[in-house]
């Protein structure tokens, strides 16, 4: 097994160590989640680097590490949404753009084509890391308010840009 699907494997596995250390709840809980989140994130980064630049992209990492991502993410939201740190709204428009690309992705490649991930799906990605992240520490509202703005406008836009640059994709005469 190459190194960078070594790191999906890693942050796949930290994911229920975050949710663990978040529900356990304990003094100083939500740095320590804070810290797996972050290590988690990194992960992503480095295991994208890896795969590229020495030729380790594999169909595991092409399909693993964006649902590795998505789960963390969204566990993240929900624990967001269970503490009224985020509405539940904003996590369902995340959610829903995610399943969306996703089912376009899956047109696509049932049509013998892959949609490779967009500029702007990458700085979705790093914007609600990042976001996610300063919500663990203790913000004013108006931060908070920040970085729920910064997640909803990339993620719509990355997500229009996904359907508008893809649109022949949708073929629905099929």
């Amino acid at each position: 097994m190459n190194t960078a699907n070594k790191l999906t494997i890693i942050r796949i596995a930290l994911i229920p160590v975050f949710l663990a250390v978040l529900y356990i709840g304990f003094p100083g809980s939500h740095l320590v989640a804070m810290a797996v989140f972050i290590i988690a994130g990194l992960t992503d980064f480095a295991d994208g680097y890896i795969a590229r630049n020495r030729g380790q992209e594999t169909d595991f990492g092409r399909f693993m590490d964006p649902l590795a991502d998505k789960v963390l993410v969204v566990a993240a939201m929900l624990w967001f949404v269970g503490n009224d740190v985020m509405p539940a709204w904003v996590a369902l428009i995340v959610i829903i753009r995610e399943f969306m690309v996703t089912a376009l992705r899956l047109i696509a490649v049932s049509n013998g084509r892959v949609i490779a991930a967009a500029v702007s799906g990458k700085v979705k990605t790093a914007v609600t890391m990042v976001c996610l992240t300063a919500m663990f520490l203790p913000l004013r509202q108006w931060m908070i308010i920040v970085c729920l703005t910064a997640i909803i406008i990339t993620t719509v836009v990355s997500g229009a840009e996904y359907f508008i640059k893809n649109k022949d994709t949708m073929n629905w005469e099929k």
